[in-house]
């Protein structure tokens, strides 16, 4: 037994309700996918205040679920609270980020992926005994949705207006007619972005995951790009075809198990000119650069997810969520790439370009 050490009482008590709040904060995140599924958020979104039995007439739940759901949301400061009225409100800027799809700040999608993680837990720490890995295939629905429709919202506030400009020459290629690949495509929402915003292109996206591949396919032809997009089920380290002008990374190299072997395959498809894109979750190249609220969230999702689902894999290297742009350069280096720069960035991602 390690031998005591003296305590401070005020600190500890701080600790304590500091922890207590963080059980709060673990509910929650079922309490968001609880409101964004039973369209409690929804609503709200007019700014009415509103009684617990008008919230549940709206929503056509239960009166006792939606007035717990609306204490909770008080206390967590989701929605706002009038003792005088005893009726509950949800801020315009609240509803930007919980109703609202279109806005660069909609979050629900990052609930549904941490509450999907959190699931596996167990399994997590089964594998963290012995080294094992837990592969993107074996998560749950949740994940695969919540990821799919978090960094889809990053995708459409950004990466047309923000992120291809950032690189140089790709959208005048891309007007022109560009060949694209976009790999760990999942449900293929950056591969369907960029076809309808650059007709004349051809793209081709690739994912391990045979699941993801087929509501990609399915989402290309209700989009109506299926004319100019395929897709495929491949890893990263052996997608098809050659010669492509950009190939594309969103958020994914990091969960690879061999990213230097991946970085080698795009070195080999890539055209002489060609560009390759990795985004990837915002980072540092130190811990104490990411010791910070996204970086909280993302070494939780690194070591739940994104560390489990590389040692599942051929050489396991666990890159980990925050790698940073110096180990992602070493990785593109290792590969024979010669180019690398930092081009673009927000709060949530990494934007480098990468050439030969």
């Amino acid at each position: 037994m390690a031998p005591s050490r003296p305590l401070d009482p005020d600190k500890l008590m701080s600790f304590v309700f500091r922890a207590v709040s963080e059980v709060g904060a673990t509910l929650n995140t079922a309490l968001v996918v609880m409101g964004d599924e039973l369209g409690y958020y929804r609503a709200m979104a007019d700014g009415d205040a509103l009684t617990p039995a008008e919230l549940a007439e709206r929503t056509a739940t239960s009166e006792p679920y939606a007035r717990e759901w609306l204490n909770a949301q008080a206390a967590g400061e989701f929605v706002d609270y009038d003792p005088t009225t005893r009726r509950f409100t949800l801020p315009a800027e609240h509803a930007a980020a919980l109703v609202d799809q279109s806005s660069p700040a909609y979050l629900p999608g990052f609930f549904q992926l941490a509450h999907g993680t959190a699931r596996d837990t167990r399994d997590i720490i089964a594998a963290a005994r012995v080294g094992d890995g837990v592969g993107w295939h074996a998560r749950d629905t949740d994940v695969h949705e919540g990821c799919e429709r978090f960094f889809r919202t990053m995708y459409n506030g950004h990466l047309v207006a923000e992120w291809l400009p950032a690189l140089e020459g790709v959208v005048d290629k891309l007007n022109r007619g560009a060949s694209v690949a976009d790999v760990g495509c999942g449900y293929g929402a950056s591969t369907i972005l960029m076809a309808r915003t650059f007709p004349n292109s051809t793209f081709v996206g690739s994912d391990y995951h045979a699941g993801s591949i087929d509501i990609a396919r399915s989402r290309a032809e209700q989009a109506g790009v299926a004319d100019r997009v395929r897709f495929e089920v491949a890893p990263a380290t052996s997608y098809s075809g050659n010669g492509y002008d950009l190939v594309t990374m969103f958020d994914c190299l990091h969960d690879m198990g061999d990213p230097v072997g991946a970085a080698r395959h795009v070195k080999s498809t890539i055209a002489d000119d060609g560009t390759w894109m990795i985004v990837e979750p915002m980072a540092g190249d130190h811990l104490e650069d990411n010791l910070n609220p996204v970086g909280r969230a993302y070494y939780g999702f690194s070591t739940l997810l994104c560390t489990p689902a590389s040692l599942s894999q051929d050489v396991g290297l666990a890159l980990g969520t925050q790698a940073g742009p110096a180990r992602i350069k070493d990785v593109a280096t290792a590969a024979g790439f010669r180019r690398f720069r930092a081009a673009a960035s927000t709060p949530f991602n990494n934007v480098l370009e990468v050439r030969p």
